[in-house]
């Protein structure tokens, strides 16, 4: 089993590599069309799983709501951020500055988590739980994976 740590720093370690990959490609080429739809996909996904399970169980315990409040906004401006890219023209160098952007500050959350978060949560995640938590964030991404588009539209009509 993998434990609720575990599988989100695999997941930010993936993230990492899709950063970088997109940041060694140039223009609208296939290579970076590509590797941002598959970081898009997979963030959008771990977020929400993230939020649904991880989060969820921090925001029980009054000195957890900050860290966990903080860290879900992050994520809304991360996907603010993801949202405006998807939409402006990749070889242009209005999303190579917004691409810095989102790299920027998505490593800085990254380590927060890994850093901060982290040990907030497993004060109220008993070591013993861990790896239930890691299974159900694991079948939540999943889950949420198949729901991207459909979310994706439906934040689009707001």
């Amino acid at each position: 089993m993998t434990s609720i740590y575990d599988a989100i720093k695999a997941d930010h370690d993936n993230h990492r590599t899709l950063l970088d990959k997109i940041a060694d490609t140039s223009g609208d080429s296939k290579d970076r069309q590509h590797a941002w739809q598959e970081f898009f996909n997979d963030v959008k996904s771990h977020a929400a799983a993230e939020e649904e399970t991880f989060y969820s169980k921090l925001m029980q315990e009054t000195w957890g709501q900050d860290a966990a409040r903080h860290s879900v906004s992050e994520h809304k401006e991360l996907d603010d951020l993801m949202e405006e890219l998807n939409v402006t023209d990749m070889s242009s160098p209005a999303w190579l500055q917004k691409f810095k952007t989102l790299k920027h500050d998505y490593e800085h959350h990254m380590e927060e988590e890994e850093e901060d978060v982290f040990k907030r949560a497993k004060e109220v995640i008993g070591e013993e739980h861990n790896d239930a938590f890691g299974k159900r964030f694991e079948e939540r991404k999943k889950e949420e994976m198949k729901l991207v588009d459909e979310k994706r539209e439906d934040s689009l009509e707001d």
